[in-house]
């Protein structure tokens, strides 16, 4: 048994605060590490105790390793938290903290170094007889790997393998195209990920990106939270997520499950993890990687359960053994996860920047808001472009559909442009609502999710219908000064 008397977040945004409000619940102190560019974030005036960061740029000084054990000694914080991104799955990082007895809130150092990076998790799946679809790693030169990768046939998806959120893939479907595909994915391998080593995988068109929740304690125990289904997916990348999976049967259900406990359990993994797979249209399923971190849309599993991932992760770590066993999960009802990213959907999902001039999330006890910004913080490049996510929970997907569209009508941002209404039209489009969904739903549907043309007439109605619903127009513009207020309703 180890005590945990602060913790360390070396993290920012929203998933800062998710942790930060566990930490508060367990009466454990938090420490928020920032550079400058978020003084004003709500992580950073929500902690108690926070140290700054310096760097060349804002990520830099979020990746810098003897800075973050600095803050963690000048603090007096025994254990770290990592959120998921930056340091997260960096194996080196959670070997110094081991070497200064700081404590890693997530799996050793050997397993994030066997199960975080792409090709080693798939080669431990093969020798171990889990399903893999058909791949192939660089060796040699980029030469011999592009002829490997033709054999395996079309169409391929090329694949970073220290790679993550959609960054350095690419569809290969014609022959001519693979050599492009390889060099621009090392490319941007190399950049994002300071490792330029690719892979080749066959791709199934039309298959479904499902995920397992998976915990591991030190002592054997390991248990699962159920599936989410993460289909929904522009550029590689997830913006809708939910549990359980729809149109997925319980013998079919039962066996991902269960593929991930023993993937899980043959790792010898501890703490929270996720388990990931593609399930093609013939109900056939293959291993597509491991997180060892917290997910993002970890929310949604926490919805179904009713449980904390967060205060789950900081109980394995301590020591603790699973306080339930897989008899004990209950899930209950649906839940939906909708990110909010500042981006436009009409322009290519193009990162949007500028100062939140209007930020208004919705409320409720239906809908949970997990959130990084307030009205007049600036959207930079320097981070990625999601603002916040929108979880709801009800007793069956059609309510949870419902819960969706409503959180997103109670979704109000100027400044930048956003997907609010995109993902609103994902919600009414009815190959969603029937579970007709894929990784390849959005650009297959690409022209009917577009918004619907206006007239000339229409805009103009619906802009004096927005400023006549917004106190910082009706203030102003209707509020009647002294001495003039004396003679009644008076205008000028």
């Amino acid at each position: 048994m180890k005590t945990i008397t602060k913790v360390l977040i070396p993290n920012r945004g929203e998933i800062a605060c998710r942790i930060l409000r566990t930490l508060n619940r367990m009466d454990i102190p938090g420490v928020i590490v920032y550079h400058p560019v978020d003084a004003d974030s709500p992580a950073v005036e929500m902690a108690l105790e926070k140290v700054e960061l310096n760097g060349a740029t804002p990520v830099s000084a979020y990746l810098d390793v003897e800075q973050i054990i600095k803050a963690c000694k000048q603090t007096g914080a025994d254990a770290v938290h990592p959120g998921f991104g930056f340091l997260a799955e960096n194996a080196g990082f959670a070997r110094r903290l081991e070497q200064e007895g700081i404590l890693f809130i997530g799996p050793l150092p050997e397993t994030i170094e066997m199960m975080g990076d792409k090709v080693a998790a798939r080669t431990f799946c093969l020798e171990n007889n889990f399903p893999l679809a058909p791949s192939v790693a660089q060796s040699g030169t980029d030469k011999d790997f592009i002829a490997s990768a033709k054999k395996i046939g079309l169409p391929l998806l090329i694949k970073a393998a220290a790679g993550g959120g959609g960054k350095g893939m690419h569809i290969v479907q014609e022959p001519g195209a693979l050599e492009q595909a390889v060099l621009l994915a090392k490319d941007e391998a190399q950049r994002f990920f300071g490792n330029d080593l690719v892979y080749a995988e066959r791709f199934l068109e039309k298959s479904r990106h499902i995920e397992v929740q998976v915990l591991a304690d030190h002592y054997g125990n390991v248990i699962h939270l159920g599936e989410r289904e993460c289909s929904i997916q522009r550029r590689f990348q997830k913006i809708i997520e939910e549990s359980p999976a729809p149109a997925l049967d319980s013998k079919l259900r039962r066996r991902i499950c269960a593929a991930a406990v023993e993937i899980t359990r043959k790792a010898g993994y501890r703490n929270a993890g996720t388990v990931e797979f593609i399930l093609a249209p013939d109900g056939e399923f293959f291993f597509l990687e491991m997180n060892t971190r917290l997910q993002v849309e970890h929310p949604v599993t926490e919805m179904v359960t009713g449980l904390d991932l967060v205060e789950l992760q900081i109980c394995i770590a301590r020591g603790e053994t699973l306080p339930l066993t897989q008899k004990q999960v209950r899930a209950k009802g649906h839940a939906i996860e909708l990110r909010l990213y500042a981006e436009d959907p009409e322009n290519d999902f193009l990162p949007s920047t500028g100062q939140l001039l209007v930020y208004q999330m919705p409320s409720g006890d239906a809908v949970r808001v997990e959130n990084g910004f307030t009205r007049g913080m600036t959207v930079s490049t320097a981070f990625d472009p999601m603002l916040a996510k929108l979880i709801v929970h009800g007793n069956d997907r059609t309510k949870a559909i419902e819960l969706g569209l409503k959180a997103l009508e109670g979704t109000l941002v100027l400044g930048v442009t956003t997907n609010a209404d995109y993902l609103a039209r994902i919600l009414c489009f009815p190959a969603f609502a029937a579970s007709k969904i894929h990784t390849g739903f959005i650009p297959m549907h690409a022209q009917a999710l577009k918004p619907p043309q206006l007239s000339i007439e229409e805009r103009k109605l619906l802009l004096a219908a927005a400023a006549l619903s917004s106190r910082e127009f009706i203030d102003p513009a209707f509020n009647v000064p002294e001495p003039y207020a004396f003679f009644g309703d008076w205008r000028n």
